[in-house]
């Protein structure tokens, strides 16, 4: 891994898929217990096969970034969206991409999006969060109590994260906490004019379908939405083949467009 100094730190980053011809830039944004070498080795698979470089990074917190400076406030997403994600992508010379997000990393392209409408070319958003439902909270939840129970589980996290216990702690409280109930982006995604894809399974433990039918119906440009079979939360991991072909379809039609 690479690294950059920003002004909250270091982060730790990584351009894969790299060659002469790349169309554009795919930026991947990690999950809420995720970090760059988590995507494991997605990200260069669907950058080469839709002739884009592609960038990992974890953010501050995660993987082996700088520790946080503060807790996560209500506004956590809000902060990675608008404060570090500009100059990081200023610092690595990377315009107009097209991000790729998961979990809390697709709602961080959302609102991303829709602050800068004219400084991304896509969205690929898979399992977004656009507000809060109980059933996210009931599964970040169990989160929480099996990295307290589950040693296993424990020692999965501590391989990719320099202080495990700290995200996991960090994140639940933070989606947890009473303040952060009322949490919501759908009064931004009107700004979004780009085009977007949406990618979730049907039964997913984190969130219903219902934030997909919301983004389709707020934002104002092009959507395509995938419903996918089974009971994950990254269909990047649970239906490879399938998001693998959704993805690179999209994001090499964008290209030539």
């Amino acid at each position: 891994m690479d690294c950059v100094e920003l002004a909250g730190g270091r982060i730790e980053y990584q351009f894969v898929g790299e060659c002469q011809t790349w169309r554009g830039t795919l930026v991947f944004l990690h999950e809420g217990l995720g970090c760059s070498s988590l995507w494991g080795r997605f990200p260069h698979a669907l950058a080469l096969a839709a002739g884009y470089r592609g960038l990992v990074y974890s953010r501050f917190g995660y993987g082996g970034s700088a520790p946080l400076a503060c807790p996560r406030s209500p506004r956590f997403m809000h902060e990675e969206a608008l404060d570090v994600l500009p100059p990081l992508l200023d610092r690595l010379g990377v315009q107009m991409p097209l991000l790729v997000g998961q979990s809390d990393g697709a709602s961080i392209a959302l609102i991303h999006a829709s602050a800068h409408p004219a400084s991304v070319s896509g969205l690929i958003l898979e399992a977004p969060h656009v507000f809060v439902e109980q059933v996210t909270l009931e599964g970040i939840g169990r989160v929480r109590r099996r990295f307290t129970e589950d040693a296993a589980f424990r020692e999965k996290f501590g391989r990719y994260h320099r202080d495990a216990a700290s995200v996991v702690e960090g994140w639940t409280d933070a989606w947890l906490a009473p303040s952060f109930r009322s949490w919501t982006i759908e009064a931004g995604l009107p700004a979004i004019t780009c085009p977007v894809l949406l990618l979730q399974a049907e039964r997913d433990p984190f969130g219903s379908l219902q934030h997909l039918d919301r983004i389709a119906a707020g934002v104002r440009g092009p959507v395509r939405r995938v419903v996918l079979p089974g009971d994950g939360h990254a269909p990047h991991r649970d239906c490879h083949a399938r998001a693998l072909h959704e993805m690179t379809a999209f994001a090499s039609g964008l290209a030539l467009a």
